[in-house]
Formats: C-alpha cells, sequence, structure tokens
C-alpha cells in the first residue's frame, strides 16, 4: 500500500493570536477615545457636589426626610425625621402616626415649587444627601424650625432648640416623641 500523501496542508491556526491582538486593540481604542474627550470621570468617579432639580409635577414627598425628584431620590441632609409609622401621643395621649405628619408638613412646604437640591456623597440605601429649597425656603431647617425633625448638623441645633422651646411640632406641650428620639 502506497503511502498516503497529504496535498493540502493546513494554515497554521490564526486563534493563537487572536487573544493579543483584540486586546492591543481594545486599548488603543480606548486610549483614542479618552485621548479625543472622552468622559472625564471614568470608574464612578463622581463630582463631589452635584446640582439636581425638579419641577413642581417631578416632585414627591416620600417621607418627613426624603424627595423623589423626577427619577432621582434625595435625603434631606443634617436631619433626622420620623419614619412613616412611628407613633408619637398628642397632648391629650391619643397616639399617631408622627412619620406622616412630618411628611405632611414637608409636602406643605414644597406645595407645588420647583425644588432644587445640592447633593454630597450618598447614604446607607443609595439616596443622595443634599440640601434642598424650595423657592427661597431651605427645606432642612424649615423642618427642623417647625419642629418635625431633629437636627443632626450643629448649624441646626438653635433651630432645634427654638422648635423645643416653642413647643412645635412634634414639641407639642405634652407630646411625647417617638421612643428612639426620647434619650435625646
Amino acid at each position: 500500500m502506497l503511502p498516503r500523501r497529504r496535498i493540502f496542508r493546513p494554515a497554521p491556526s490564526p486563534r493563537a493570536w487572536r487573544g493579543p491582538l483584540l486586546l492591543l486593540g481594545l486599548a488603543a481604542g480606548a486610549a483614542t477615545w479618552i485621548g479625543l474627550g472622552g468622559p472625564t470621570q471614568l470608574l464612578g468617579n463622581s463630582p463631589l457636589e452635584q446640582g439636581w432639580a425638579a419641577t413642581p409635577a417631578e416632585v414627591l414627598v416620600v417621607d418627613g426626610d426624603t424627595l423623589r425628584l423626577s427619577d432621582r431620590i434625595v435625603r434631606l441632609r443634617g436631619l433626622e425625621a420620623p419614619a412613616r409609622g412611628e407613633t408619637c401621643r398628642d397632648p391629650a395621649g391619643r397616639e399617631f402616626d408622627c412619620g406622616a405628619g412630618s411628611a405632611e408638613v414637608l409636602s406643605r412646604i414644597v406645595a407645588g415649587r420647583a425644588v432644587q437640591c445640592r447633593v454630597q456623597g450618598r447614604d446607607r440605601f443609595g439616596r443622595g444627601l443634599g440640601r434642598c429649597e424650595a423657592g427661597a425656603v431651605e427645606l432642612n431647617g424649615a423642618l427642623v424650625s417647625a419642629g418635625w425633625a431633629l437636627g443632626e448638623d450643629s448649624a441646626f441645633a438653635p433651630l432645634e432648640q427654638a422648635a423645643r422651646s416653642a413647643g412645635l411640632g412634634l414639641w407639642a406641650a405634652g407630646a411625647r416623641p417617638p421612643k428612639s428620639w426620647r434619650e435625646r
């Protein structure tokens, strides 16, 4: 029997070079893209402060210290409002949802106004933390001044003390704030 002869020999496999060539091409493309004015905020870097704004139709009060501005959620920085469902007692001893009361006061302050926020950082739930204004009213301070939030920021301490002294909001004469606030 005659030995089998191969007429066509297979070419060397181009697959051996495919991976390194692909990586080299991607690296060159990325360098060109960045060099020609691609985004400067790569890999999750973001500016320290952002301006968020919403028209009156885009503003929704979520909680006593949380707003939804169109598709973004911002928590008012430097204050602590009661959560919805947290109970307080009025001067007559009746329980009421003080979280809903806080949200109601915030919605009256916002009342059909455009909202602008200066957002710096995020809370543990991923919400933006910001100082917000509706018209000429600074929402963070207004909520503490009305007695419906505690000031966590030292700038709000005088506002909180004035609300306590005047018996406003949660500090109404004889009213008892939520359990989580009693030791404060």
